[in-house]
């Protein structure tokens, strides 16, 4: 794999696009942007710095780039206002994907669809009805960002490098994610265990209650101080991108569209999965305790309602 298309020149698909020329994975990215001047001049920019990392072709381009690209990452659409949910954004979002998703695929794309724009549970879903593309290539930043943000505050907790951390958020990326403490490990001992080794009481109630509020209320604290998120997002994308350009298998809680889930069908959330080449390769469904399965139908049921409020639009393409 060698070529990716970023659709959006803003603050995520070029903070995406620096951190991708520091990785050294792929040798041609291509910004598209609606604002042909906003592309041209974030290209520009960015190859002036290639003489400092490893060698790839910069460059803006328009939609015809998608013919030969191995990977489409969208991260157009409109952002996020202080106070607003991401399935608020829905709305204003989802008219640019019905142009926009069968325009890439009439232009000879055949790769992986990498959805980014909010709210990219219910976009994921849209991209795979309006592509026509199979399951396994159509794919959510999901939850990666949301695991990271979980990791990063138990680290601090628990006074731990960050990557000592084993942690997952499943379900939807927005107000209604899981929080998979059955899940966690640190340092391959599970979250219940390690506290008693910790001392701080990471287990504690009212410790966790805490943690699960900040990592939900993460973007909206973030939007209020400086107007949009963009940094981590954009690393989080290089490691799933790195996952399917070095087929490495990576387990990762990106969002896909499940045939079902609980009694929904259809339903795009995340959950951990194997990603590689060909995209997803297989879905875990993991064991959770009592509570988390009922937090994780909640999340799926109000996905599937956001999705069902535009019935018309997603039956009407495939």
């Amino acid at each position: 794999m060698k070529k990716i298309l970023i659709v959006g020149a803003g603050a995520v698909g070029t903070s995406f696009a620096y951190s991708l020329i520091h990785k050294g994975l792929v040798e041609e990215i291509v910004l598209y942007d609606i604002d042909e001047k906003k592309a041209k001049g974030e290209a520009l920019d960015l190859a002036h710095g290639i003489y400092f990392t490893k060698p790839v072709e910069v460059r803006a381009g328009g939609l015809e780039e998608a013919k030969d690209s191995d990977i489409v990452v969208i991260t157009a659409g409109a952002k996020q206002r202080p106070g607003e949910t991401r399935l608020q954004l829905l709305d204003r979002n989802i008219s640019i994907y019905k142009d926009l998703v069968p325009e890439i695929v009439k232009n000879g794309f055949k790769g992986i669809f990498l959805i980014v724009t909010n709210p990219v549970d219910v976009l994921t879903y849209f991209a795979y009805t309006f592509s026509g593309f199979p399951r396994n290539r159509v794919i959510g930043s999901g939850t990666v960002l949301d695991s990271s943000r979980f990791a990063y505050l138990l680290s601090k907790h628990c006074d731990v490098d960050p990557r000592s951390v084993n942690a997952y958020v499943i379900g939807e990326h927005g107000d209604t994610a899981v929080l998979a403490w059955s899940l966690t490990h640190i340092g391959g001992i599970s979250i219940s265990e390690f506290c008693p080794v910790c001392g701080r009481k990471c287990f504690d109630e009212d410790v966790k209650k805490a943690i699960i509020k900040e990592v939900r209320d993460s973007a909206y604290k973030i939007i209020e101080y400086k107007g949009a998120t963009y940094y981590a997002i954009g690393l989080a994308l290089v490691n799933i991108v790195e996952a399917i350009v070095r087929d490495e298998n990576r387990i990762l809680p990106v969002s896909t569209v499940h045939p079902q889930i609980f009694e929904f069908k259809d339903v795009p959330l995340s959950l951990p999965s194997i990603v590689g080449r060909n995209g997803v390769k297989k879905v875990l469904r993991v064991n959770l305790t009592e509570e988390e399965e009922k937090e994780l139908y909640n999340s799926a049921k109000l996905i599937k309602e956001a999705i069902d409020s535009f019935s018309s639009l997603s039956l009407s393409s495939r």
